[in-house]
């Protein structure tokens, strides 16, 4: 991947890219809250090496303008995107989508407001939605929201004990980290922390909370949910909302096993048991594109925003 800058007007993209638009479909991905484009690395280099891939810093995000002026909503992130989009002429013709976690409440409004500029779309464990099932860390939240303490967001931790705590809401499996590690991501994120909670607060807010739940029914893309069962930060039952919502969601794959699924140690060849159900898949409309039954893709796996399984839907597309 190569690191490049996009400067539109006042302000700077920073993005990583590999390959050249071509044939098939360009991908573009957005990261989650305090994440960056690198956590998508270890998709990228799972995906074929004749895809146009961009993956970009979100607005406010590592090497992208942070402006305490700018608009940090929802709808907001979603106009910087489309700005970034149109500044690298990657809408020339339309491209896929991808989301997670906040960038997938982004990735869907977007997909909902700028139809044409979207050929397919991936949200993995989006948020945004109205949920069926309020889990314990919306509860904390709504806590939070009422005590008017954004001192104590779980998602932006102070200290090696906070950030343990982050890392077990963050994954099913518990794990011990050195005490070293977890004062070392401490220490790069604490910089950071007065943005995020500047952050949290407007994705929270009430013209934010929502918005993938407002939009959903506008997307007309064709669209891949993927959500890990035991998620604790965003409940599944979301999944199952967008699954009716989306009027042309034409996901074919559902994975329904007992066992929780830690990791996919080999998702390209999983993958490609599948591939007989997607034919066409991801193409640019007017191209082949079957008529498939609206289904979501429900996972029973360990982590929030689970990128293994991401690359079994991406190989479902490409």
């Amino acid at each position: 991947m190569q690191v490049r800058y996009a400067n539109s007007d006042d302000y700077r993209f920073c993005f990583s890219y590999r390959g050249r638009p071509g044939f098939r479909p360009s991908i573009l991905m957005l990261h989650g809250f305090a994440g960056h484009k690198d956590v998508w690395l270890s998709v990228v280099k799972f995906l074929p090496k004749n895809l146009h891939l961009v993956c970009v810093d979100m607005p406010g995000h590592e090497g992208t303008t942070r402006s305490s002026l700018d608009d940090y909503s929802i709808n907001g992130q979603v106009k910087r995107i489309h700005q970034f989009v149109e500044c690298i002429k990657l809408n020339r013709k339309p491209f896929h989508l991808i989301g997670t976690s906040m960038g997938g409440n982004i990735a869907g409004v977007y997909a909902a407001q700028y139809p044409s500029d979207i050929c397919s779309l991936s949200l993995v464990c989006p948020a945004g939605l109205r949920y069926p099932t309020e889990n314990k860390f919306h509860k904390q939240l709504r806590e939070l929201k009422e005590s008017q303490c954004i001192e104590r967001i779980p998602l932006i931790p102070s200290t090696p004990e906070e950030m343990a705590d982050m890392l077990k809401l963050c994954s099913y499996v518990r794990f011990k980290v050195p005490q070293q590690i977890l004062q070392g991501l401490v220490d790069v994120r604490i910089p950071h922390n007065e943005f995020y909670r500047k952050l949290f607060v407007e994705v929270t807010e009430e013209k934010s909370r929502h918005a993938l739940h407002e939009n959903m029914s506008k997307i007309k893309a064709p669209t891949l949910v993927i959500w890990g069962k035991q998620d604790q930060i965003l409940d599944a039952s979301g999944a199952d909302v967008l699954a009716k919502s989306i009027s042309d969601c034409q996901c074919s794959l559902a994975v329904t096993t007992s066992a929780r699924m830690h990791s996919l140690t080999d998702p390209t060849s999983l993958a490609s048991k599948y591939l007989m159900h997607q034919e066409g898949f991801g193409y640019p409309r007017g191209d082949r594109q079957p008529s498939l039954e609206k289904q979501s893709i429900f996972f029973p796996c360990s982590v929030h925003c689970p990128f293994e399984l991401l690359l079994l839907g991406l190989n479902l597309y490409f």
